[in-house]
């Protein structure tokens, strides 16, 4: 299927999450080869070092995991070693582009939405830990 039929097709959905400070180890995984070539190949930007991260809760949050698990999203292929991912295009507060990154590992977090973005959205958006921001999620 093309991409232009994809986006046709598209599903998007509309969340409110709260900004929350992530683990810190999103800017050593960004910055690998492998990942920054994986992400221009396929979502088309370079990320910058680090996630932004949403505390996700609620019945518009359990719906919209029940759609992303059934989509197959964007798959980053990993090296050895390292886990895959799933990822969907997204929009945060409207207006900084990027994608929500679900890593294929057990135990990650139900609640946990991690943006990577060609730019540091937390600065770009002027957010602080706890602050609501919107997103829209293409699947």
């Amino acid at each position: 299927m093309a991409v232009t039929e994809r986006v046709a097709e598209a599903e998007t959905l509309l969340l409110v999450g709260e900004a929350c400070t992530g683990l810190g180890e999103g800017a050593g995984f960004t910055q690998l080869e492998w990942v920054r070539r994986e992400f221009l190949v396929k979502l088309g930007f370079e990320p910058y070092p680090g996630t932004f991260n949403l505390h996700m809760s609620g019945p518009d949050w359990e719906a919209a995991r029940r759609v992303m698990a059934r989509e197959t999203g964007i798959v980053i292929a990993p090296e050895a070693g390292f886990c895959a991912a799933k990822c969907f295009l997204v929009v945060v507060g409207g207006r900084i582009t990027g994608a929500v990154v679900f890593p294929e590992v057990p135990g990650y977090p139900a609640d946990k939405f991690e943006v990577v973005s060609a730019v540091p959205v937390r600065q770009a958006l002027g957010v602080g830990d706890g602050d609501s921001v919107a997103v829209s999620v293409v699947c």
